[in-house]
């Protein structure tokens, strides 16, 4: 499965670092592949390197202006000329998405995600991993949404929530059959 991750590119405290590194072990290792925003900074080099240590195979899409913060020695590396381009060419290449903590870029792609699946445009399966409680405001607000009819489908459609890697991972292998 390819599975795109949208998270931060800023350097963080462990608190964020080590559960982004364990997804991307965890990824490569249950044979994954990981597709995430290209930069080998912050959590996004966290998350590439924890792949990449486990065998993991990865496909970057990076953006012109930020070509220079590109990683080097990834299996695939696509630079688009802009952030929407982007943020198309990242849900393209992707069967699945996961949120991990990030500001307003993250946030960006995954209230686009969620658009998509609301619209029935897209049925990818879509994590949001609550590391440290960082989307516990999020979550809450998602949910009012949901209670006050705001979604024309159910919040539990849109978005799993995990607290933890291993689950999230989880939740994206329960279809495949994996355990």
């Amino acid at each position: 499965m390819n599975i795109c991750v949208f998270l931060s590119a800023a350097d963080l405290a462990d608190r964020y670092t080590r559960p982004a590194r364990e997804f991307g072990e965890l990824l490569a290792k249950g044979g994954h592949t990981l597709v995430w925003g290209g930069s080998d900074v912050g959590l996004m080099k966290v998350v590439a390197d924890g792949a990449q240590e486990a065998g993991g195979r990865l496909v970057g899409v990076s953006v012109r202006f930020l070509a220079a913060k590109a990683r080097a020695g990834t299996d695939e590396m696509v630079v688009a000329e802009d952030l929407a381009e982007r943020k198309r060419l990242l849900l393209e290449k992707a069967d699945a998405v996961v949120i991990m903590v990030g500001g307003t870029g993250t946030l960006d792609e995954a209230t686009e995600i969620l658009e998509l699946k609301k619209h029935g445009h897209t049925d990818k399966p879509v994590v949001l991993l609550n590391t440290a409680g960082f989307y516990d405001g999020l979550k809450e607000q998602f949910r009012r949404m949901d209670d006050e009819g705001f979604l024309p489908r159910p919040l539990t459609e849109l978005v799993f929530f995990a607290e933890e890697p291993v689950g999230a991972l989880a939740y994206l292998e329960e279809p495949l059959g994996i355990r």
